[in-house]
């Protein structure tokens, strides 16, 4: 039989917790939806999320390396650039987010016009 108890029901799955303190943070999910697609320079992947700055693009990046999901690469130049491309652990999340996408078609409202994307 199963556990009932008040206990029992009141505990969250860690690993959902675990998900939810990366992926819960405000922009995590644009950027790793546009480094699923291919590994991105710095300045193109700010370019393809409207409204991050520099400064949050550049936390939320190391948190996802720290977290292993992406790996910075430096282009030796002129001109020096910086790639970001996910690691195998980053693209295993793919089908996690586009059952996420398509649920959020099915059941969310589209936010009005105006007020976001």
């Amino acid at each position: 039989m199963a556990d009932h108890s008040e206990q029992t029901c009141r505990r969250v799955d860690v690993g959902i917790s675990r998900v939810f303190e990366l992926f819960g943070k405000r922009w995590t999910g644009p950027i790793v939806s546009v480094l699923l697609q291919r590994p991105v320079h710095f300045a193109e992947l700010r370019r393809a999320i409207p409204g991050i700055s520099e400064r949050m693009l550049s936390d939320r990046l190391s948190e996802l390396g720290a977290a292993g999901l992406v790996i910075r690469e430096v282009d030796e130049g002129p001109p020096l650039r910086v790639a970001y491309r996910l690691t195998e652990a980053g693209a295993a999340m793919e089908p996690a987010l586009k059952e996420l996408g398509r649920w959020a078609d099915t059941y969310l409202a589209e936010p009005e016009p105006g007020t976001g994307c």
